[in-house]
């Protein structure tokens, strides 16, 4: 039989051109990763440390800028909703090293139950979240690298009741930056509620039902019935568990207007988003502008933005915020966010050298 001509050069043509599409993969795949290290790089010193509370232990980290000994100002980072650790997944790196390059420290803790710490969140009041906040703040002005005398509060979201009540233990508190903080939290739930409904395109009817759903959930929060009945009363859950009614139970007539005015004479930074489903910033505006004077209050607002001052047009495709997030952490947010903070930060030493 003739052998085919060429057959084992054709062949050798293939494998060479296998591997050199394999090489240049590779050398793409090792850029990309060199990349996302050199994005996931920050200007500043992080350091685990362990703060003891309530007879627990916090698992914090406490971030100082890259360079000196300090005794540098403080944010100390109060979290929103959630499980979630001390640097968020990565995201509040970002804003440690914008705070670092303003010359101050952060300072933020696992919540109960995350990476490894010991209790559960969901176990916990504002009250409680409070006072284990006040707690890290006097294990940090025991620090020689932290300046007691100069820290101030970080907060998002449910945090927003959370601050003014580490304020109102704390009178030396000198500075907070509110990030979409909530108000009233039975409102609050309301606005969500039905904002969601309309991002959705909710029919008449499923809104109608939706709120009569939410109405008897408020008629059994009021009288303290346990989860067992809610769930007999709505049927399916909806991802309301147990541990989460019990939550909520606990916590549902939390209302910022009662704390806030520990805030007066400090300076605030309200943050507000243009795209907030979770928030109702005209209500939480509102509110801030009634109970704190202006100045020394200040407002920003992010019209881009979403709740947690992400980019809205990065945030709605799930593809390009898991882009962004590893190859360019620092875009996820607003135009603005990081230096608006930043900037807010250094007037402060600003106004204080001024005094």
């Amino acid at each position: 039989m003739e052998r085919r001509r060429g057959g084992p050069t054709r062949r050798r043509r293939v494998v060479r051109a296998a591997l050199a599409a394999l090489a240049a993969l590779v050398v793409v795949a090792a850029g990309l990763a060199g990349l996302v290290v050199r994005q996931n790089t920050y200007a500043l010193r992080e350091e685990t440390v362990t703060v003891r509370y309530g007879g627990r232990t916090l698992h914090a980290v406490l971030a100082l800028p890259e360079r000196g000994e300090g005794p540098f100002p403080l944010v100390v980072f109060v979290h929103g909703d959630g499980p979630v650790d001390a640097t968020h997944d990565g995201f509040y790196r970002p804003m440690w090293e914008s705070f670092a390059r303003a010359g101050y420290a952060s300072l933020s803790w696992n919540k109960p139950g995350v990476g490894g710490a010991p209790g559960d969140w969901l176990d916990q009041t504002m009250e409680d979240r409070a006072r284990e906040a006040a707690a890290a703040i006097a294990w940090a002005r025991r620090r020689p690298d932290v300046d007691g005398r100069r820290i101030g509060l970080w907060g998002a979201s449910q945090a927003g009741w959370v601050l003014p009540k580490i304020a109102a233990q704390d009178g030396r508190i000198r500075f907070a930056i509110a990030v979409s903080p909530a108000v009233n939290w039975h409102r609050q739930g309301r606005y969500n509620l039905l904002a969601e409904l309309r991002r959705d395109g909710a029919s008449d009817a499923e809104v109608a039902a939706a709120l009569r759903r939410r109405e008897t959930g408020l008629e059994l929060l009021g009288r303290g019935a346990p989860y067992e009945e809610y769930v007999r009363a709505v049927g399916d859950p909806q991802g309301m568990t147990a541990a989460r009614w019990r939550f909520v139970s606990r916590n549902h007539t939390a209302d910022a207007t009662a704390d806030l005015p520990a805030l007066r004479g400090v300076p605030v930074l309200l943050v507000l988003a243009g795209h907030d489903v979770n928030v109702d910033t005209t209500d939480t505006e509102a509110a801030y502008r009634r109970l704190l004077p202006a100045p020394p209050l200040r407002v920003a607002h992010y019209p881009t933005a979403t709740h947690g001052l992400v980019r809205h047009d990065v945030e709605r495709s799930r593809v390009r915020l898991t882009l962004t997030a590893l190859c360019a952490p620092r875009t996820l947010f607003a135009e603005g966010f990081l230096s608006d903070q930043r900037r807010f930060l250094s007037s402060l030493a600003t106004d204080e050298a001024g005094r």
